[in-house]
């Protein structure tokens, strides 16, 4: 995307930025793509044999996650510089709400995964992997502010959760 506005910044754009202006759709599309991701994901894990209380919540949280990513692509951010808008509280809200929603289903469903026999040898790199989403999530969170590298930590928290993701996905289908 940076390649498409050359003009953001990384350090100071967060990637919902590129949802804004004449590639827009290329970023709408991206979060899109998450969300089917994410929902596809529950029905992976679904299929895969959990169901306890927490897997439940775990993938409840994912689906709103996955609903809300769908929010942030129908909403674009309002860039920094720009005058707020009712989309872009919308699209800001959306992200809050996507990114803890996010958190917690990690958390959960790496917890579900010590209960599942098939999954335990999983789990120690889950953790890991869920730790440093946290992580990401509060040095993201913690240079939210005019003059924070905050378009550099946004990209490190979705590298990690894609890593997250990722490894989960493959290691679900080996199963």
């Amino acid at each position: 995307m940076h390649v498409l506005h050359p003009d953001y910044t990384m350090r100071t754009h967060m990637i919902s930025d590129y949802a804004v202006g004449r590639y827009g759709w290329v970023m709408t599309t991206w979060f899109i793509a998450m969300s089917c991701g994410c929902q596809m994901l529950v029905f992976g894990l679904a299929r895969s044999g959990l169901k306890t209380l927490l897997f439940k919540v775990g993938a409840g949280l994912l689906c709103v996650a996955s609903i809300g990513l769908l929010v942030s692509a129908f909403f674009p951010t309002d860039l920094e510089e720009a005058t707020s808008t009712h989309t872009g509280d919308i699209h800001a809200l959306s992200f809050l709400i996507n990114i803890v929603s996010i958190n917690l289903s990690m958390i959960f469903l790496t917890i579900c995964f010590r209960s599942h026999p098939r999954r335990r040898s999983y789990q120690r790199i889950a953790i890991v992997l869920t730790l440093l989403v946290v992580i990401t999530f509060f040095i993201q969170f913690f240079t939210l502010h005019r003059g924070a590298p905050y378009g550099l930590t946004n990209r490190l928290f979705f590298v990690v959760l894609f890593v997250w993701f990722f490894i989960t996905l493959i290691r679900l289908r080996r199963l």
